[in-house]
């Protein structure tokens, strides 16, 4: 029975995991995306949630807890200045999840996660979006409207 045991083991020791977690999140602050085993990306995607979280409180207890984890000034000034102030009005779900198929050496499933776009980011793509897609899809429904109001003549 798994009592009080939480989160995966991954094959390593407490340390050896430890480690692969930070230098997995380090990657993905300095990369903003990183590819690597569905098992993995899930076991890191609560703690990249919970530093996101803190970083967007911006004070010096929450930047001292994040150091103590991730040991990179550079990926914690990132992470607080760049990357926090993105989602400063979303509550949770910082991160994504992309499947991109089987590894070929061993048929382990690979993912790309990822940061989910901040709002900054958010407003200008959706801006250019709906202007071009939105006459089209326009277009087409116009022609399947025609195509349904005319009755077919049928030869009695």
């Amino acid at each position: 029975m798994k009592h009080q045991v939480f989160g995966k083991q991954l094959s390593r020791g407490v340390k050896a995991r430890k480690a692969l977690f930070k230098n997995l999140i380090n990657a993905l602050v300095e990369h903003q995306a990183i590819k690597t085993t569905e098992a993995k990306a899930k076991a890191i995607k609560g703690l990249v949630d919970k530093f996101v979280g803190r970083a967007k409180k911006n004070d010096l207890h929450s930047r001292r807890l994040v150091f103590a984890f991730l040991q990179n000034k550079k990926m914690v000034n990132k992470l607080f200045e760049e990357i926090a102030p993105k989602f400063r009005k979303r509550s949770s779900g910082f991160t994504r999840i992309i499947k991109l198929g089987r590894r070929k050496g061993d048929a382990a499933m690979m993912v790309k996660m990822e940061f989910v776009e901040g709002e900054e980011i958010k407003e200008e793509s959706q801006s250019k979006i709906k202007s071009e897609p939105e006459s089209r899809s326009k277009s087409k429904t116009k022609k399947i409207q025609k195509s349904i109001a005319k009755p077919k003549k049928t030869k009695k």
